[in-house]
């Protein structure tokens, strides 16, 4: 949960059964970028938790303000998971200069062409169970307009991860530099990782993005991690010389740790990982035939699906 301000604030979350029936309440701080990462359980007493009220409580003392009703997305057995980008994946956005990033702040996402041949898979992934998740790189204030284009095209999902440009812009040591306004590396595999540690390992995942950045590289090197078994820290040592990952030695530490938490996961014994890469159709060719100069991507290549769309 992210508030727009940079400021602490006090959460209750109470947990309420499909009777509305209340089974959990909990109160957290928040970081200083008015952020929550937690862990709650979803049966108390015998009791399974359906919906939850999220209330802000310092803002205004004695005032206990609602802040919304959320469902839990629920991952039945076995686990489906589907995580896919956003931009040039699902829409044909641009944000490469500062020019067409003020455009798109004055346009709605229905100003930039819909990607109907990835909009068709990811539904057809969520159709056939799959639990989903948007992770862009594009700014944290973008989730309220993707949140409405995703349900306008029947993805309902609430699960979208954005990059927190207040911490690219702030003051204080944090997580992201300026660097990665462009660079994705970090902040993508990073994220991602976290995505699959926050669920467990699924028994089928599948990855989708566009082959304009980083995303069969990052794709790949999970796969090195789930399916290969490859160290963490061999990864490492043949992938930071990319420039995808230039990164600080905080970035370098968490990244290692968060790469070490995923290898010692349990990976179901029928594990099953898809990866699904976005081209146009001139440059489908150039992309999947493009070399990493990295020995253990290059080999996996040929386990991604590149499409024209």
């Amino acid at each position: 949960i992210s508030f727009f301000a940079k400021d602490d604030y006090r959460v209750k979350i109470v947990g309420l059964s499909s009777e509305s029936e209340i089974v959990l309440v909990r109160e957290y701080n928040t970081d200083e970028y008015a952020m929550i990462s937690i862990r709650i359980p979803n049966n108390v007493g015998g009791k399974v938790i359906s919906s939850l009220q999220v209330y802000e409580t310092k803002y205004h003392p004695g005032l206990e303000l609602l802040m919304g009703s959320f469902i839990p997305l629920k991952l039945d057995e076995p686990k489906k998971i589907i995580i896919s980008d956003f931009d040039k994946t699902l829409v044909d956005t641009r944000y490469s200069t500062a020019k067409e990033v003020m455009r798109s702040l004055r346009s709605p996402i229905d100003y930039f062409p819909t990607v109907e041949k990835s909009l068709e898979l990811v539904k057809s992934f969520i159709k056939e169970g799959y639990g989903a998740f948007i992770l862009s790189a594009s700014p944290h204030f973008y989730e309220k307009p993707f949140r409405d284009w995703l349900y306008q095209n029947e993805i309902y999902t609430s699960n979208i991860f954005l990059k927190d440009y207040r911490k690219i812009f702030s003051l204080v040591e944090s997580d992201l530099k300026m660097k990665d306004l462009k660079a994705q590396g970090f902040y993508k595999l990073n994220e991602l990782v976290e995505i699959i540690l926050m669920t467990g390992v699924p028994q089928k995942l599948v990855l989708v993005g566009d082959g304009f950045e980083s995303d069969p590289m990052i794709y790949l090197i999970i796969r090195s991690v789930l399916i290969e078994r490859m160290d963490p820290w061999t990864i490492w040592k043949q992938v930071r010389r990319l420039t995808a990952f230039k990164l600080t030695r905080k970035q370098q530490g968490k990244l290692l740790t968060n790469l070490h938490l995923l290898a010692s996961q349990k990976v179901p014994r029928e594990f099953d990982l898809k990866i699904h890469i976005r081209c146009r159709e001139h440059n489908l060719q150039e992309i999947s035939e493009k070399r990493f100069d990295v020995s253990f991507l290059d080999k996996q290549k040929p386990n991604i699906a590149f499409y024209s769309a």
